[in-house]
Parts: structure tokens; C-alpha cells; sequence
């Protein structure tokens, strides 16, 4: 998504500049240990059932149903401690098992991405409840309406809300929608009503927001990395980026302003695939809003980091040309930095720009 300008192309409906203290001295980035690929974390044995008496489910069942919950507990361990392992969908895959080496290279560990003792305590994975009851209420409901998606009707709605409640518990349990499905059997996640009870993942607020020093753009991951003043990564996001190398952000780059819910000015110059409108158009905030809830404007003309209406879509396609993040993310890293602070754009092993503080 590439808004046209930097502040006064982006008008904000409810907005606030997000500051953090001031960092002191320089910061470098780096750079996490090669990483080897490894298998998923083993599947814990499920108890033997007494003899002479029937388990309530086949015994395959039982130890699917264990792996499932110790991988969804994996990844919200990791989101909890900002290493984000990309939507919870219990299943630990490529980008869990990049988070959690992320993580251990941060506690001074073998950054190897397997799950061990050491680790797992690290993540306060004992006793960890992945799940959670959620009731659904009328100020949820409220979070719901018509989203049209010709631009026109757009700009004359006063709000781009989510579409469904399912779309709005998805949002709750940073997660997919298939996931809600598979948490609920039996119940119909597409007619959802107020009243109603769900189990969600367990997403646990972090007990500390850490502060920046700088931010890292890796494309060749798709990665947002975010250091102290020490050089230490401390978080790590998951984004898309634009196809084409030269539609991305080049050259030295800093973070302008912040803000969250903005209105999204739509041009047509920037968007040559949308026929028939010949003025710039104002889009109101909301979670499906083009950029989502939160804008992060770059230096960079008509570039930022931001939000999303299509989380799930994350890291599979890309965009126009800015950093595109889960609107639970970007709101997240919204807290940790601050306008003035260098950001550093990296291709693979080409630095394009260094950060500086």
C-alpha cells in the first residue's frame, strides 16, 4: 500500500504519536545464527488408559490432540514474548521455528529452533493454557457493518468495520479463521450471535512493551526486527513486501510519525488497476481500512509500515510497496518506537541502509 505523501496526505480520525524515551549511543544490527532446518517439536505421549477400560477417544486422537495444544501453546509463548511465530494457527511450521531461534539467540542461547528444556522455560511454557472462553457482547457486534469494496462507496461509509464476528474473534485470538473452527467444533462460526461462548487462543498481553533503539526491514524473510540501544534483537515481526525489488523502500529511511485508525487517502496514480475515478479519494479508519489500524510514515516519500483488512494474506502476497504487517502487530511495534528513529532497509546480505541513533 503506498499512500502518496508523508503527513498531510494521511489524515488522522483518531490518532496519537506513540513516544518512547530517548535511546543513548548507537545501535548495529545482528544479524541472527544460520539456521539449520529442524523438525517440529516432538509430540508429547498421552497416558495409557487403565486396563479393562474404554479411552473416550482412539488413542491417534488423543496424541494429535496433545501435539495440537503444545504447538498452539508454542506459538503464543512466542507471540507473548514479541517473537511473533506469524497468524496462530497451531501448527508449528517454518515461521515458528524461525521465531523461537530468533528468541533463543536473544536469551544467549544456540539459536537451533528446536523446543528444548531450556527453552521451554525461557517461554514459561509449563502450565501454559493456550485456550480461553470468550463471549461474544454487543459491543463486539458494534464492531461490525458494511464494508464496500468499490472505492467510491468507500470514501461515503463512515467507518470500515470488520465484516462478521467471526472477523472479529480471528482479530481477538490473533489467529485464523480456521483455526476458530477447529477450537469449535460443532458450532457455526459463520452464524455467530451475541451471547455466544467460544474457545480463543489465550493471548496474553506482554508484561513489558521492551524500547526500541532501531528497526530492521529484512526482505529476503520478510521481517521486522526491532534491537535495543545494546544491539540485542528484542522483537520480531512477520510482513509482506512488494514482488518487484524496485518498488520497495530504498535509501536511508527514518520513522516520521505515528498513527493509529487513520484516514487513508486513495490516489489513483496509485492505483493504475482501479478504472474510473480521477480524484483522490478519503477512506475512513477502521480495521479494514487499505492500511488498517495503525500507519508507521518512513522518510521515504509515499512509503510506511502498516496495517492490514487481510491478515491471513500475510507473507503470501505482496504490496504495493510498503511493509504490510497484522493489525495486531504493527499496533504492537507502534509501542516500542518512536518518530526520529532509523530504520535500516537489508536485502539479504546487502545492507541498504545502516541504522543510526
Amino acid at each position: 500500500m503506498r499512500p502518496m505523501s508523508i503527513i498531510c496526505r494521511l489524515v488522522i480520525a483518531t490518532s496519537l504519536a506513540i513516544w518512547i524515551a530517548p535511546q543513548s549511543g548507537s545501535a548495529q544490527f545482528v544479524r541472527p545464527a544460520q539456521r539449520r532446518k529442524v523438525a517440529p517439536p516432538s509430540k508429547r505421549p498421552t497416558k495409557k488408559a487403565e486396563a479393562g477400560q474404554k479411552t473416550a477417544r482412539p488413542p491417534e486422537a488423543a496424541a494429535n490432540s496433545a501435539s495440537f495444544e503444545s504447538q498452539l501453546a508454542l506459538q503464543l509463548a512466542l507471540e507473548h514474548k514479541h517473537f511473533s511465530p506469524g497468524i496462530i494457527d497451531g501448527v508449528a511450521g517454518a515461521k515458528t521455528r524461525m521465531a523461537m531461534a530468533a528468541f533463543q539467540a536473544s536469551c544467549g542461547l544456540e539459536p537451533t529452533g528446536e523446543l528444548d528444556a531450556e527453552t521451554s522455560k525461557r517461554l514459561g511454557l509449563d502450565g501454559f493454557k493456550p485456550t480461553r472462553s470468550y463471549t461474544l457482547t454487543k459491543a463486539d457486534a458494534s464492531r461490525v457493518g458494511p464494508c464496500p469494496t468499490d472505492w467510491i462507496e468507500r470514501s461515503e461509509a463512515e467507518r470500515m468495520p470488520f465484516r462478521s464476528l467471526l472477523e472479529v474473534v480471528a482479530f481477538e485470538g490473533h489467529c485464523t479463521q480456521r483455526l476458530i473452527e477447529r477450537l469449535n467444533p460443532g458450532i457455526d462460526v459463520h452464524q455467530l450471535a451475541i451471547g455466544q461462548t467460544l474457545v480463543l487462543p489465550n493471548v496474553l498481553k506482554p508484561d513489558r512493551t521492551p524500547r526500541a533503539a532501531g528497526i530492521e526491514i529484512e526482505f529476503s524473510q520478510k521481517q521486522v526486527r526491532v534491537i535495543d540501544e545494546t544491539g540485542r534483537l528484542i522483537a520480531l515481526f512477520n510482513c509482506s513486501i512488494a514482488r518487484q525489488r524496485d518498488d520497495r523502500p530504498q535509501g536511508d529511511c527514518t520513522i516520521q510519525s505515528i498513527a493509529v485508525n487513520p484516514i487513508y487517502t486513495f490516489r489513483p496514480e496509485s492505483w493504475p488497476e482501479v478504472k474510473g475515478i480521477d480524484r483522490p479519494l478519503l477512506i475512513p479508519p477502521g480495521p479494514r481500512n487499505p492500511v488498517g489500524l495503525c500507519w508507521i510514515d518512513l522518510s521515504i516519500d509515499g512509503y510506511g509500515i502498516h496495517g492490514t483488512p487481510d491478515p491471513e494474506m500475510i507473507g503470501k502476497t505482496g504490496s504495493h510497496g510498503c511493509i504490510r504487517m497484522t493489525n495486531w502487530d504493527v499496533l504492537r511495534l507502534a509501542e516500542m518506537v518512536k518518530p526520529g528513529m532509523h530504520v535500516a532497509l537489508v536485502q539479504g546480505d546487502e545492507q541498504v541502509a545502516t541504522v543510526r541513533n
